[in-house]
């Protein structure tokens, strides 16, 4: 069973996945990289990384807040 910090890291890992899921200090901008707006490319970016986060989540933090402590 992870211990309470690992849960508190996954935690704050979700927390700030789910702060960048939409790049709101990217709206305004009207720049183009290779053929698509820059907000595009960040959520590319941000999809890989969640992928990656998920993937590594599966592995070693699945059932992170099963434990007795949980709410």
């Amino acid at each position: 069973m992870p211990n309470r910090t690992s849960s508190f890291a996954w935690g704050a890992i979700l927390f700030v996945l789910m702060a960048l899921a939409i790049p709101w200090f990217l709206w305004d901008r009207s720049a183009v990289v290779a053929g698509l707006p820059v907000w595009l490319w960040w959520h590319i970016g941000w999809m890989v990384l969640a992928s990656v986060v998920f993937a590594v989540f599966t592995r070693r933090g699945w059932g992170v807040w099963m434990g007795r402590w949980s709410a």
